[in-house]
């Protein structure tokens, strides 16, 4: 009798109910003692096999997840695991991902969770796993669901010169996150269903934030902008929030490499956002910190107490400079310093467990601006937000960091 395939095995792990895990971290528990990592895998596939098989039933959440809901997270780590599928050609990763989606979107296209009368940007993040399946089965059904999240972008408020609130509960607020949130699903369904003037308005979002956020003395951006400088957090003159939070910058550079993969090579604005890229990439490297080639919580400020190298916004820029330098939109030293931080990752990021499974440590639960309880985003409150291991805000991009290298042939060390 021929033994059952492996994966075959994970077929049948992904309809195992989602294991309990009650230690504030994402590990292997239930779902991955039977099998293990192989530290003689690529880094990517080390990456992959431990978040797939640690989420049985192709769930993007565990038992202390902010959300069970249909969220920005599920997307980022469905687009990881998207490009893990076109890197390696595994069937695996895209039944995860359309298992996954399976169980937010009913056969009419309907979205468990979500409202569209919340104008939430962050809810548009999960279109990019929509458009995949769209693009790759004959179920329509994923094309009327992005198609509501791209009827909430024409609908979504806006500042007066045309920038996306971040959410109808932020009026008048643009947040660096959201341009991540929106822009990438927006390219995609502009480029996709024949909409070329949206591509002046998808530029439009990144020049607008670039203009208001920058700070000229350190060529940073900071986390929010509220044109009617009512937030407390808010700058009187300039409407600017007060610091430089590391995750929202590496949320903006990776909209912009991954917006370009969409916008028309001949497009007359395209050159304004490599620009910026090569901006704000100068920038966050001047700030990078010396001995572990890593980023700190708040970018500026590596010396102050409390701050600490932060696993999200390490990985996020290591993804930006190895994708950017890989298609040419940054010199090519950017795809050595990209190597640097993936390496730094490793050596200070990482821990492997007994079974090879990969732990990202150190990553920023959430932060915001303004709301109930009300985040005034000063230095104390960004380095007193809640750290977790393997949030997907930091996997994800870890996993996108190392397909970039990999497809560039770059071969990084391990600790």
């Amino acid at each position: 009798m021929k033994a059952p395939s492996f994966g075959l095995f994970i077929s049948l792990l992904f309809l195992l109910p989602l294991p309990t895990m009650g230690n504030g971290s994402n590990s292997a528990g239930n779902g991955g003692d039977s099998l293990s990592i192989s530290d003689q895998w690529p880094w990517s596939k080390r990456i992959a096999e431990s978040f797939v098989l640690r989420h049985p039933g192709a769930v993007t959440y565990d038992s202390l997840s902010p959300s069970e809901k249909w969220n920005y997270e599920q997307g980022l780590m469905l687009e990881a695991l998207h490009q893990m599928w076109l890197f390696t050609k595994d069937q695996r990763y895209f039944d995860f991902i359309r298992r996954n989606i399976d169980q937010y979107v009913d056969e009419s296209g309907n979205i468990k969770t979500y409202k569209h009368d919340e104008f939430n940007l962050d809810n548009v993040a999960v279109g990019r796993a929509l458009l995949t399946l769209s693009e790759t089965t004959e179920n329509k059904k994923y094309k009327s669901a992005a198609d509501t999240l791209r009827f909430q972008l024409k609908n979504q408020p806006r500042t007066h010169e045309g920038g996306f609130w971040h959410k109808q509960i932020y009026p008048y607020q643009m947040w660096l996150d959201g341009l991540f949130m929106a822009e990438p699903f927006y390219a995609w369904y502009a480029k996709s269903f024949k909409e070329p003037d949206a591509f002046e308005d998808i530029v439009n979002q990144f020049v607008f934030i670039a203009k208001h956020t920058r700070d000229p003395k350190t060529g940073l951006l900071y986390h929010g902008w509220d044109e009617s400088k009512q937030q407390r957090w808010a700058n009187p003159e300039t409407g600017c929030s007060p610091n430089f939070w590391g995750r929202a910058v590496g949320w903006y550079e990776i909209a912009i490499v991954d917006v370009l993969d969409f916008l028309p090579k001949n497009h007359p604005r395209r050159h304004e956002l490599i620009s910026i890229l090569r901006d704000v990439s100068a920038a966050t490297l001047k700030f990078r910190d010396g001995k572990t080639n890593l980023w700190y919580q708040v970018l500026d400020q590596g010396k102050r107490e409390g701050n600490y190298l932060e696993a999200s916004a390490s990985c996020m820029l290591t993804y930006a400079f190895a994708k950017g330098a890989q298609k040419g939109y940054l010199d090519k030293n950017y795809l050595t310093a990209a190597r640097e931080s993936f390496e730094g990752i490793n050596k200070y990021l990482i821990s492997v467990d007994a079974k090879g499974f990969i732990d990202l440590l150190h990553t920023c639960q959430g932060a915001g601006l303004g709301g109930n309880p009300y985040r005034d985003g000063s230095y104390e409150y960004y380095i007193g937000e809640r750290q977790r291991t393997n949030d997907m805000k930091g996997y994800g991009p870890l996993l996108l960091a190392a397909i970039e290298l990999e497809k560039a042939g770059v071969r990084v060390k391990s600790h």
